[in-house]
């Protein structure tokens, strides 16, 4: 048994390394263990919001992201070719924008800020395969390539994903929702013309989304009835084309991804010693881009009390306000995602059209622009 650090942090995901980092700049002692041997260059999770970016600003690294991504400062929908409505993300006094930046440029950023305050913290091709809390400490155990690896924390915090094994573990019976949803995206080249907007195509079959990205890429995602077991670029670009009349080209694919939709929501984040963050908490639909961004704010929340805890301050009801705030935000978050499901649903064309019309005139209303904003925002 090594001797070990003030935390373990299980997953080394873009949660993961911020609450590794957060920690670092309070002066602990971290090993962040992560089960790949290296970092994926798949890019899920895209959009950064203005809660996430505040928090990543006083974690110093916001302005390294910012410089790398597009600034996304306003939402349009389109339906049968033409302009429905057109939503600004300008609000917000710090960061007027939803930022786009590819997963991967996001762990490096964050990968490279730990490294910067310890080249050790970051322990790859180590998967936990057992965690047990004494009440005065956490036994981690690990496999690695050159064999087990044990070591003994004051507190472990689990940010290994929507496929959490602590979360197994420690909630065996929580319930999962699932959702009559599945999506298909791809990055393609963009020749749109929308520049840094986003773009929403409100149409009969389903929804289709469109978000920029660096280097003169767009991400597309189609709604879907059914699982897509076996994507291709063509498939989708073909997609694409049916319902929007855009056609990307499908040689530029750079990356494809079909998943379906599930929703889980621990009643505590807290369990004695071991703590879970970001989807191991709470795990929402992809569509709508919160879910990194509530684990950021979940770590930023309770990093503090982390620290404070282990200075022998009594942080208990502290931390039940927090956790129930997290709570409250992660069950808005997933209302959110679900509303945006059903609006991205079928429909038959003359009852689109007339939700169409209908949501236009809305946002023609101060009111409802702002409170519609502030949702997609996250503010």
């Amino acid at each position: 048994m090594t001797a070990g650090p003030d935390v373990v942090v299980v997953g080394a995901g873009p949660v993961g390394l911020f609450t590794g980092l957060l920690l670092l700049q309070r002066g602990r002692s971290v090993r962040i263990l992560e089960r790949r041997a290296g970092r994926s260059n798949r890019s899920r999770a895209i959009g950064i919001h203005p809660p996430a970016l505040r928090a990543l600003d006083l974690a110093g690294i916001a302005d390294s992201l910012v410089a790398e991504g597009v600034r996304i400062d306003t939402g349009l929908a389109y339906s049968r070719g033409k302009r429905v409505a057109e939503l600004p993300f300008r609000s917000d006094p710090d960061f007027p924008f939803i930022l786009a930046v590819p997963q991967p440029v996001t762990e490096r950023t964050l990968e490279e800020a730990v490294a910067a305050l310890d080249p050790a913290a970051v322990v790859r091709g180590a998967r936990v395969v057992d965690a047990t809390d004494d009440g005065g400490g956490v036994t981690v155990v690990a496999e690695s390539p050159e064999g087990a690896v044990g070591m003994r924390a004051r507190l472990v915090v689990a940010a290994d994903g929507a496929h959490s094994s602590f979360r197994e573990r420690l909630l065996p019976c929580l319930h999962s929702k699932g959702y009559p949803d599945s999506y298909l995206m791809g990055d393609f080249a963009d020749d749109t013309g929308h520049g840094p907007a986003a773009v929403l195509y409100l149409e009969p079959d389903g929804i289709v989304e469109s978000f920029p990205l660096p280097g003169g890429v767009r991400r597309w995602v189609v709604r879907l009835g059914f699982p897509a077991n076996t994507p291709t670029a063509d498939g989708l670009a073909t997609l694409v084309g049916a319902r929007t009349g855009v056609f990307p080209d499908e040689s530029s694919n750079s990356m494809l991804s079909a998943f379906d939709v599930r929703a889980r929501l621990a009643p505590r984040m807290v369990h004695g010693r071991i703590v879970l963050l970001g989807d191991a908490a709470h795990e929402i639909s992809p569509i709508g881009g919160q879910g990194m961004n509530l684990g950021w704010l979940d770590a930023a929340a309770v990093v503090p009390l982390m620290d404070a805890s282990m200075a022998g301050q009594d942080v208990g009801g502290r931390l039940r306000l927090v956790e129930k705030d997290r709570r409250r935000a992660a069950i808005r978050a997933s209302r959110q995602a679900g509303l945006n499901m059903v609006l991205g649903r079928p429909l038959p064309p003359a009852v689109m059209a007339a939700r169409n019309a209908a949501f236009a005139r809305a946002l023609q209303l101060g009111p409802v622009t702002e409170l519609v904003e502030r949702r997609f925002t996250m503010r």
